[in-house]
Parts: structure tokens; sequence; C-alpha cells
């Protein structure tokens, strides 16, 4: 969490798969936040899903 306002979340996998959005989702949910990261170092290149509730 970055100032209490942003969840990141860092993977390191292949490809997301709609469980790990869901994960991050819920997240969100939890702490009652907004906005979230999820940051993706496992692939090729580096990909990420900013998502918003």
């Amino acid at each position: 969490m970055v100032e209490g306002k942003v969840l990141v979340e860092l993977k390191i996998i292949i490809q997301f798969e709609d469980v790990h959005l869901a994960q991050a989702l819920n997240y969100l949910k939890v702490y009652k936040l907004a906005i979230g990261l999820l940051i993706n170092f496992g692939s090729k290149s580096q990909t990420f899903k900013r998502l918003i509730l």
C-alpha cells in the first residue's frame, strides 16, 4: 500500500489470469481503496493492470 491510497501488488507469473485480478479487487474492497496496480515481472516484458473500483 502506498500512502494509504494505492494498492500495489507485485507478481512473478507468465501472464495474468482472472484469479489474479479477482484477488487484487478483493484487496481493494477489504482495504476500502479505489485504485490499485497489479504489476507482473514474470513475462518477457513487464506488464501491469490498473484497477479502479
